[in-house]
């Protein structure tokens, strides 16, 4: 039976391990935390993700637990400019909603689905070492200990241990401006289910998403996300706040031998559009689809051409909803109108939001 170690207990690597347990694969994951994720990170699940982890059964844990988006508010300051119904018509992928879910939730119902199965996260087990011979993959973790297997996988985010001792570049830049979240707790929000932009002046602007019943996330691109929000929000708990900063970057190779990357450890990208976790998913999907159906070799350059589709698309996004520039701004406000007017405007926004 092959064999494959999963680096990484994310939502990328535990996808990863859910797909190739269900296709028979033998898989065993490990992640260098002592335990799993208690931030909610990323928090939109698309429809493509739903549909890709049906078979498993975790597509009816997140649905029972997540919050359908309903609609897109999108406003200039306070000012209501357009709001959007998020549903396609016909609904591709078989849904035609994006889910809210707190990432920490997301990645213990995957947990839970894999050890289910059988297969138990190995946590505080950090790779140090690859040789890849002729037999396998010699993967060698911190306590000095060394197993084969026939594939590794690295999904250990964008610090990604796996992609450093295999080499492998990860060439890019930095976003020179600092972003600001909170995750909070707001009671009589008026948006539950809804995702709401605020295009502010100079280039800023601030999204208010719903995690949970009367739990939010709230992100800027200037510092202290929940006072630059426009809309009044009666918080009752800050879960969390910090600030993060923006890196554009993909790897010029997927693979090198019989180790592969997926996930932010091949990947990363501004979070306007919300398909980072679900790229990763994709990813994963793809490698234990193509490990099973022997078609490995053309993993690298899909997933590539996919990851680089989606850092085009949201780079797209985000530089017309930060944009200082007034034509640009005039333009942003211009297509809102048509979108209002326009079914077929609509439709296609819609689109963007449920399919990149």
């Amino acid at each position: 039976m092959t064999r494959v170690l999963v680096v990484g207990a994310g939502p990328t690597g535990l996808t990863a391990a859910v797909e190739l347990n269900r296709r028979g694969v033998e898989v065993e994951i490990i992640d260098k935390r002592a335990e799993g994720s208690g931030l909610s990170r990323a928090v939109g699940i698309t429809p493509q993700s739903l549909c890709l982890l049906y078979p498993s059964g975790v597509t009816d844990k997140l649905l029972a637990e997540g919050i359908h988006f309903r609609e897109a508010r999108i406003y200039r300051r306070s000012e209501l400019g357009l709001t959007l119904p998020i549903r396609a018509t016909p609904p591709k992928y078989g849904y035609d909603f994006i889910l809210g879910l707190p990432q920490d939730r997301t990645e213990a119902l995957l947990r839970e689905t894999v050890e289910e199965a059988g297969v138990k996260v190995r946590f505080s087990t950090e790779l140090t070492g690859l040789k890849e011979e002729e037999s396998g993959v010699l993967a060698t973790v911190a306590d000095g200990k060394s197993e084969r297997y026939d594939y590794v996988l690295g999904a250990d985010g964008v610090h990604s241990t796996t992609r450093k001792l295999l080499d492998i570049p990860f060439p890019g830049h930095d976003l020179p401006e600092t972003w600001s979240i909170a995750d909070v707790n707001a009671k009589d929000w008026p948006h539950p289910e809804t995702l709401t932009l605020c295009q502010l002046s100079r280039g800023g602007v601030v999204v208010a998403v719903p995690l949970a019943t009367d739990r939010y996330r709230v992100i800027s691109n200037r510092p202290d996300a929940l006072r630059q929000l426009p809309l009044e929000m009666d918080v009752t708990k800050i879960r969390r706040e910090g600030e993060f900063t923006i890196s554009i970057r993909q790897v010029p190779t997927y693979n090198r031998g019989l180790v592969y990357l997926a996930g932010d450890a091949a990947h990363s990208h501004s979070p306007v559009g919300g398909r980072g976790m679900n790229v990763g998913i994709a990813d994963a999907a793809e490698f234990a689809k193509r490990l099973a159906e022997g078609s490995l070799e053309g993993y690298s350059a899909a997933r590539h051409r996919e990851g680089a589709k989606v850092i085009a698309g949201s780079e797209r996004v985000r530089k017309i909803v930060t944009s200082t520039s007034p034509m640009t701004r005039r333009l942003f406000r211009l297509a809102l109108k048509a979108a209002a007017l326009l079914p077929p405007v609509r439709r296609k926004i819609v689109d963007v939001l449920l399919y990149g």
